[in-house]
């Protein structure tokens, strides 16, 4: 009998894509360098600000440190502007809480902006948890975060479900020994989830709560 589900944020819960891509724009315009259309930011994002900061300054090492720290000013204070839940997420979380399952949520995301974010998308939502990049915890596809989560909520791994939408949720709930669930309406196609083992797959929120009822 599964207890509680731990879910991804960006590209799971919260259709992000809009802001992180026009605040790192925005950033790389400001010291005069190449800009990236919002599309192709769905396989920069997903392992944490350090690594989309690599990403889009490629071999230019020595601005790493200028444009994470203006970027992470900049979307702190522009990450609810575009940004929306995914169709039918909030009703699938209020759900699934009602039917007793735990909610949390672990996120490569910044712990400040993870939290910021789901405040104010889901203020009627309870989340037991929020597990965002801190110090000393090791990001996803590490299974620290989530065995983390678990302890937290005092459930065993393998009552949870990890949900989420790319091959770094998958590696990293197969890791932490829990049920993987694979969204397909999130940013990488349904061959990157199968090919790193999702256990299942979902293609509507309303799947989950179904999903739930009978494991």
């Amino acid at each position: 009998m599964k207890k509680a589900v731990i879910f991804d944020l960006d590209g799971t819960l919260i259709h992000s894509l809009p802001d992180i891509a026009a605040a790192m724009n925005r950033t790389l315009k400001r010291f005069g360098l190449p800009v990236f259309p919002e599309e192709e930011y769905k396989y920069k994002v997903g392992n944490g600000v350090l690594k989309l900061t690599e990403r889009v300054i490629g071999e230019r090492r020595e601005m790493f440190d200028q444009v994470l720290n203006a970027y992470k000013q900049d979307y702190a204070q522009n990450s609810q502007v575009n940004s929306v839940p995914f169709q039918g997420v909030t009703e699938m979380l209020l759900r699934l809480h009602e039917n007793g399952l735990l909610l949390s949520v672990l996120t490569n995301k910044d712990q400040s902006d993870a939290e910021n974010v789901l405040h104010h998308y889901f203020p009627e939502v309870s989340f037991a948890e929020i597990l965002g990049r801190q110090e000393g915890i090791r990001l996803k596809p590490d299974p620290q975060g989530a065995l983390i989560l678990a302890r937290r909520m005092n459930v065993l791994p393998q009552e949870c479900w990890y949900v989420g939408d790319t091959a770094t949720d998958m590696q990293c709930g197969n890791a932490a020994g829990m049920a993987t669930v694979g969204v397909l309406w999130g940013y990488r196609p349904r061959e990157e989830l199968v090919s790193n083992g999702a256990g299942r797959l979902i293609s509507a929120p309303d799947e989950l709560v179904q999903l739930t009822l009978h494991f």
